[in-house]
Formats: C-alpha cells, sequence, structure tokens
C-alpha cells in the first residue's frame, strides 16, 4: 500500500502536466489568449485553481507543486473530483484553509 501511495507521488509532475495543459487548453473563448490558449490572467509561472464552495479562483505559482502539502491536496482533488472534466482544476478545501496553506508556502519560497 506504500508503495502504491509512492509511486502516486512520483507520478504527480507528468500528471500535473496533463492537468495543466487540459485547463488551458479548455477552449479559446474570451480571456484566453489566441495564440497559445493560456488564460491572459495567468501570469507565467503560475494557474487558477477552483477553491471552496463558490469555487473561488487562485492564481497560484507553479513552485507550490513540488510541495508536500499541496500535493496531499491534489490527491484529494483527484479522489473527489477525478481530472478528467470540463472545469478547471478544483481543490476540495475550505478557502480560509487554502489561503493559510498557500501563505505558509509563499513565506517558504
Amino acid at each position: 500500500m506504500a508503495m502504491k501511495k509512492q509511486n502516486k507521488v512520483a507520478q504527480t509532475p507528468a500528471v500535473l502536466k496533463q492537468i495543466l495543459k487540459k485547463c488551458s487548453s479548455l477552449g479559446k473563448k474570451n480571456g484566453y489568449d489566441d495564440e497559445d490558449g493560456l488564460p491572459v490572467d495567468v501570469p507565467k509561472g503560475h494557474f487558477a485553481v477552483y477553491v471552496g464552495e463558490n469555487r473561488s479562483r487562485y492564481i497560484v505559482p507553479i513552485s507550490f507543486l513540488t510541495h508536500p502539502e499541496f500535493q496531499c491536496l491534489l490527491r484529494r482533488a483527484e479522489e473527489e473530483f477525478g481530472f478528467d472534466h470540463e472545469m478547471g482544476l478544483t481543490i476540495p478545501c475550505e478557502e480560509v484553509v487554502f489561503r493559510s496553506l498557500t501563505s505558509m508556502l509563499l513565506l517558504t519560497n
């Protein structure tokens, strides 16, 4: 069982790359760059996530993907929502907890 969890974490960068690609290519709608399909309001090196009951949108740095605490949230997101849907990356977490975690992660970068 422990081997399965380690394997899943080891696969996380590849899975995350797929997620980010899918999230950024949901369609070339208003708010998306025509050339690369990325949201125009998301700076390079960042990605958008949706958090909480109201699905509030947060822009977070890609460097968060290397933190075990954030990886735990991603595993929970996969278990609860899966990654094969038309919405952006949705994190199953209360907003206050997410803001607290991301504030802590910003201080450690």
